[in-house]
């Protein structure tokens, strides 16, 4: 019997690694593919875009991520609307100090008192749009860095050649993370860009498109935006980046991804902090896309490789599959870390990959075992995309 049980994982490890080998190549296929793509001359468009950006306290680098929204070199006009839900909320004064530094820019801080809803940034959101004053909105986290070509590349988005004769209602962009000091944190960041990137680019592939929004920009139509209801159909979603970008995509719109990317700061996490936060976005996709989330069994290369040299007592079989897994997984890393991201921190930290996936793999496993999460210090339980307090 215990034989029998060693052939079993042996098969099923050599199985998955296969698996894992071709997701890894189908992934790196899909990263060329946007890479050829991007290369292409952008269509100018430069309507008036209102950004909204919900606050709440300080997020490292800020400021900074303010700053950089000021020194776009758009041609259109465009505005800067900050919603806090008090004014005493230290995030307040940054905006204040940014006003004194561009006195030139419309900027406008705007106390967004009501809670509408679960999710705390829709309900300033909600608050924030009837003080809009342009057609296009622009929604991304406080913590975003963007280049000076910012908006000009991402309202390009919308006016795009395609053979698909849907418009465009929704342009968003990938992101790279910039880690602060902590191996956690490290962690978190070469998982944005030789992890989470690399999906999304295999689903664009894989799904003909792109069919949901990612927090670090969402450019949307108004007329989008009201066909789904406004932001007030998300007011209890966890995932309300996920679903405005799947709503809008339902409702007949197309969302373009576009070349540009943008930067998130990623916080110095201790070990507690890290595990929430992997366990919060891994139970938010599950709950988002089920399938998709057991699907991922077949992105965890390395680890079954690893698991199957184990198993196999080092066959030559799997120090082939693993030395091979190992191969596509820097390649993967550094086309999309480094080629398609500029991910300045990706090649020093090539030598964490095996922690990662390994830790990775566990996370995985672990996001089955519940639904709870935890969010800016509060429990929720997730289901069908609501938040609902843990008692």
């Amino acid at each position: 019997m215990p034989h029998t049980l060693a052939v079993a994982i042996e098969i099923a490890t050599t199985l998955l690694a296969l698996a894992g080998i071709g997701y890894l190549a189908a992934a790196w296929i899909a990263a060329q593919l946007f890479l050829r793509e991007r290369r292409r001359a952008l269509t100018a468009f430069t309507p008036g875009v209102s950004i909204l950006k919900s606050l709440k306290g300080l997020d490292p680098g800020m400021l900074d991520a303010f700053r950089s929204h000021c020194r776009q070199t758009y041609a259109g006009n465009y505005e800067l609307l900050f919603g806090v839900s008090s004014l005493s909320d230290p995030a307040a004064a940054a905006v204040l100090e940014l006003q004194s530094e561009f006195p030139d820019r419309a900027i406008r801080l705007i106390e967004c008192p009501q809670q509408l809803g679960t999710n705390g940034k829709v309900s300033t959101l909600m608050q924030l749009v009837p003080h809009a004053q342009h057609d296009y909105l622009l929604v991304n986290d406080s913590d975003i860095t963007v280049t000076p070509h910012y908006l000009e590349r991402i309202l390009a988005g919308f006016a795009q050649p395609s053979h698909d004769p849907r418009p465009v209602g929704l342009v968003t962009a990938l992101y790279r993370g910039r880690a602060h000091g902590t191996l956690p944190s490290l962690l978190e960041a070469l998982t944005i860009a030789t992890d989470f990137q690399p999906s999304v680019l295999m689903a664009k592939w894989l799904e003909r498109g792109l069919h949901y929004g990612l927090g670090s920009t969402l450019a949307v139509r108004r007329d989008a935006l009201d066909a789904i209801g406004g932001f007030a159909a998300l007011a209890d979603q966890l995932a309300d980046d996920y679903e405005l970008g799947a709503r809008i995509d339902r409702t007949g719109f197309r969302i373009v991804l576009s070349a540009e990317v943008v930067e998130t700061s990623v916080p110095a996490y201790r070990w507690r902090g890290f595990f929430d936060h992997q366990l919060r976005w891994l139970r938010t996709v599950r709950d988002a896309r089920p399938g998709g989330y057991v699907g991922l069994i077949f992105t965890h290369a390395f680890g079954w490789a690893l698991l199957n040299t184990v198993a196999s007592g080092l066959s030559p079989l799997s120090l082939w599959l693993l030395g091979l897994c190992f191969f596509l997984r820097l390649t993967l890393a550094m086309t999309v870390g480094s080629a398609i991201l500029a991910d300045h921190q990706v090649l020093p930290g090539l030598w964490l990959l095996p922690l990662r996936d390994l830790v990775a793999m566990g996370l995985w496993a672990a996001g089955f075992a519940g639904d709870t999460i935890v969010w800016r210090g509060e429990r929720f339980h997730v289901r069908k995309g609501r938040l609902h307090p843990a008692s």
